[in-house]
């Protein structure tokens, strides 16, 4: 069998070093040189002959991490890695799956086709905006979940599982059939790329615990609208919110902690620093570290993955 390496992006170096822990495998030394006119050039020891796992989420400032992935990828292929699977538990642009007006890219296929060219065999992601992605990626795609992670995190039997729009109903559900209780779906639209309006709470709330769930949070608009409705429904105050990717934008955390919420649990596919209630951070490493495994030895996967939207 091949040697197994992990190699880390700058992203979430924690992630990757639970990772390699976790498997009991010996770091892989990269590092990273940014040039004063911003370019970056990342190095990365001798692979040559193994079976490569680069580390990278490309989450915020998304071109600069995807960039970086691109040149470790490119990096390992030309020390003559003998399989190379690039690890991206949160994949940026993939809200971008479709055309909506002429004239707009296909990001999301863009993306996928440079990480396929700059030398990835495979392509690992956890909880996916689009369930496109597989589809649309030139390469092997493993889709992972963290639904179990942060299913354990919530009493699912006491709560009404919300979704905060229509998009996120599937995941919702997923979450819903570990619970004897039902499903609501606000329903909303969104105006801007920061700004939403809700219409309706579709379900029964009314003095009850509910957790909103989603596999991602961005500026925190589609989350304070669905509060809102759930408050103004006379849902039971002590709310929870659940999602994957905590995205986070500049202003999202100061949005989402004058909710005045229970707990908001995400997990770290995403880097975040000294988190503090009522944020709540649940790690992805171990799962990732099966799939790892698994993938080394050429065994099936265990993991079933959660419908994206």
């Amino acid at each position: 069998m091949t040697t197994l390496r992990i190699v880390s992006g700058s992203a979430n170096p924690g992630l990757t070093a639970a990772v390699t822990n976790y498997l009991g495998a010996g770091p892989t030394v990269s590092t990273l040189q940014r040039f004063p006119d911003g370019e970056l050039r990342p190095t990365v020891e001798n692979v040559c002959g193994s079976d490569v796992y680069v580390v990278q989420p490309t989450a915020p400032p998304v071109n600069d991490h995807l960039v970086e992935l691109l040149l470790l990828l490119d990096a390992c292929r030309r020390t003559r890695a003998a399989r190379i699977t690039a690890v991206v538990p949160y994949f940026g642009y993939a809200r971008q799956d479709h055309r909506s007006a002429e004239g707009e890219p296909l990001a999301a296929r863009v993306v996928a086709d440079m990480i396929a060219h700059a030398g990835a065999d495979r392509l690992i992601v956890v909880d996916p905006h689009t369930a496109t992605l597989e589809r649309m990626c030139p390469i092997p795609v493993q889709t992972l979940t963290a639904i179990p992670i942060l299913a354990q995190e919530i009493a699912l039997s006491e709560r009404v599982v919300v979704a905060p729009d229509e998009g996120a109903v599937k995941l919702a559900e997923r979450y819903a059939a570990k619970s004897r209780d039902s499903l609501a779906v606000v329903r909303k639209q969104r105006e801007t790329g920061a700004t939403v309006s809700a219409f309706d709470v579709v379900g029964d709330v009314r003095n009850r615990l509910t957790v909103i769930v989603d596999d991602m949070i961005s500026t925190g608009a589609t989350i304070e609208t669905a509060v809102g409705l759930l408050r103004l429904h006379d849902a039971a105050p002590d709310i929870i919110v659940a999602a994957t990717h905590g995205v986070f934008t500049h202003g999202a955390l100061g949005r989402l902690r004058a909710l005045g919420l229970h707990r908001l649990i995400v997990t770290d596919t995403i880097h975040h620093p000294d988190p503090s209630p009522p944020i709540q951070v649940c790690s992805i490493a171990p799962m990732l570290a099966e799939a790892i495994a698994r993938l080394h030895a050429n065994q099936p996967m265990l993991t079933v993955p959660a419908p994206a939207r």
